[in-house]
């Protein structure tokens, strides 16, 4: 076996072919072959750059990795579905010619037998015989529908290229038997579950942070028998709250702490602006969050404002 090299994979596939009888199969074969060296031409890829193999409804290229993968693309969107048009409005409907295509990329070796070996060209076969595609064709008006592996989207397609319009291709995740494949396909998703203009499932950007936070994240408050913290966990302390009113003479000091702090809403920040979050007042007791001491009125504390004497830290059998 040789030695593998980079390789763009074109794979093209007649829907419905064996359907039809011999003579019709035969008028077939001949019109793929016909719109994939048009296409390829149109693309200015000459064939000493690309090796075909034939699988009777289907048609294999490999294209040398030095050939343009953007205007592989361009002509794919251009070039076959006029040429589609062209046919299919003079042959009669048992002639009829519609294509799936998917464009990928990597490593192929060629066997003793002068057969293709590699893990990224199965993995391109599966996007093309993946029912979503087939799904996604049979709603295509001009009889092709194209998807596109997750590296040339990455490498080419993400990039706006003129004739390779990112916004027409949508992330999907197709079946396969070797379990699911994130893919993109051009143009709708069958039954509309697709994610264009929402970010969801974009392909991440080279050398960009995923860091960020988490949809509808919110600090969490939780009281429970007078306990108030600030990252859900039990409090060691407790607090008055400035709603519970002044406390009454006689009362113990466990007692003037029992009530957990609450958020003041619509609290004022200093200088008469609203606050860029809650606001917490705290009146006497020893409220502990963890972490360090904080004496007098505090503001900035995660966009909101605390009033008093905080102390943070300490452990649960240390005098306030």
């Amino acid at each position: 076996m040789t030695d593998p090299v980079s390789r763009t994979i074109l794979l093209l596939d007649i829907e419905k072919y064996s359907d039809r009888d011999d003579v019709a199969q035969a008028m077939l074969r001949r019109k793929l072959y016909d719109i994939a060296d048009r296409t390829l031409e149109a693309a200015g890829i000459a064939e000493t750059l690309r090796s075909r193999a034939d699988r009777g409804d289907s048609v294999m290229e490999l294209i040398d990795a030095g050939a343009s993968v953007r205007s592989l693309l361009r002509a794919l969107l251009t070039e076959v579905p006029a040429q589609l048009h062209a046919y299919n409005r003079m042959a009669s409907s048992t002639a009829q010619i519609r294509l799936r295509g998917v464009v990928a990329g990597g490593y192929v070796a060629v066997d003793e037998h002068g057969g293709w070996v590699g893990s990224d060209l199965n993995h391109a076969c599966r996007l093309l015989d993946a029912q979503l595609l087939r799904e996604a064709l049979r709603s295509r008006p001009d009889g092709f529908a194209l998807c596109v592996s997750e590296g040339v989207h990455a490498g080419i397609v993400r990039h706006d290229h003129p004739g390779v319009p990112a916004a027409d291709f949508r992330p999907v995740t197709l079946d396969s038997k070797n379990g699911p494949l994130r893919a993109w396909l051009h143009g709708p998703v069958p039954g509309g579950d697709d994610h264009c203009g929402t970010g969801a499932g974009e392909t991440p950007v080279p050398g960009a942070s995923g860091d960020g936070p988490a949809p509808g994240s919110r600090p969490r408050t939780e009281t429970a028998a007078g306990n108030t913290t600030a990252d859900g966990s039990a409090a060691d302390g407790r607090a008055d709250a400035d709603a519970a009113g002044p406390a009454r003479q006689g009362t113990t000091a466990s007692a003037q702490t029992a009530q957990a702090a609450q958020p003041v809403p619509g609290g004022a920040a200093p200088g008469g602006h609203a606050p860029a979050g809650p606001v917490f007042h705290f009146t006497g007791g020893a409220p502990r969050f963890g972490g360090s001491l904080v004496a007098g009125d505090q503001h900035g504390v995660s966009g909101g404002q605390v009033t008093g004497d905080v102390r943070l830290g300490g452990s649960a059998g240390e005098d306030a």
